[in-house]
């Protein structure tokens, strides 16, 4: 059996992040699956691990995590002899370039991403039907907007963020951005920018991040 286990809903961002990672690094693992709002606090092996019932716990071995992006950093540093090796970059120069576009992934990028896929697609789902924050919408077009040009200037020379390589840089961009492609205006937001759209292109066929989706498409658990 395997030793890693991903407990949380496959449908979730941060959960479909660690899974690309671990097909990447071709790490076999087991996926609890669990509801996004209510299975974290009804499995007690989950709660065992993580108290805090967050959507996202990660075991190996005995340890446990519950951050995407660092649960990344900690597979590749502990399977870096198998799979893709070159998702944190080779020598001391390539890896803080990586960091800083993670830095600016999970800062700049998720936040306004988050919060429209929040509005734009997941709000109109919930039983209570939230209303949508127009205003937020707003500004995070407007964030949305300021990032993918500085990010257009940087594919310009690259056909990946930290250079000719698919890094980790690149894959923790894969989650937010799946969902923001599905909603027309978003995509349209996406596709102006030349470069962007070429890259996107080129990390959304990737063999892991196909995988993740085919997961992501199959029933819930029960209740």
């Amino acid at each position: 059996m395997a030793s890693v286990k991903v407990f949380g809903s496959p449908a979730s961002t941060e959960v479909q992040r660690v899974l690309a990672c671990l097909f990447e690094k071709q790490v076999e693992f087991q996926l609890v699956k669990l509801d996004s709002f209510r299975g974290p606090k009804r499995l007690p092996e989950c709660l065992k691990l993580q108290p805090g019932g967050e959507a996202l716990t990660y075991q190996d071995d005995t340890d446990a995590l519950v951050e995407s992006r660092a649960i990344c950093r900690h597979v590749v540093d502990k399977f870096k002899n198998q799979g893709n090796k070159e998702l944190m970059g080779e020598g001391s120069l390539e890896r803080a370039l990586i960091e800083q576009w993670l830095e600016t992934e999970a800062h700049k990028f998720d936040p306004p991403t988050s919060e429209l896929v929040f509005y734009l697609a997941i709000a109109p789902n919930l039983p209570n039907q939230e209303a949508i924050d127009h205003v937020a919408v707003g500004e995070s077009k407007k964030k949305l907007e300021k990032v993918l040009s500085v990010y257009d200037q940087r594919l310009a020379d690259n056909a990946f963020l930290t250079g000719n390589k698919f890094t980790l840089a690149d894959l923790s961009h894969l989650p937010n951005a799946e969902h923001l492609m599905k909603i027309e205006e978003l995509k349209q937001l996406f596709e102006k920018h030349e470069n962007v759209k070429r890259w996107w292109r080129s990390i959304s066929k990737r063999g892991s991040w196909t995988k993740v989706l085919e997961i992501s498409k199959q029933p819930p658990p029960m209740a």
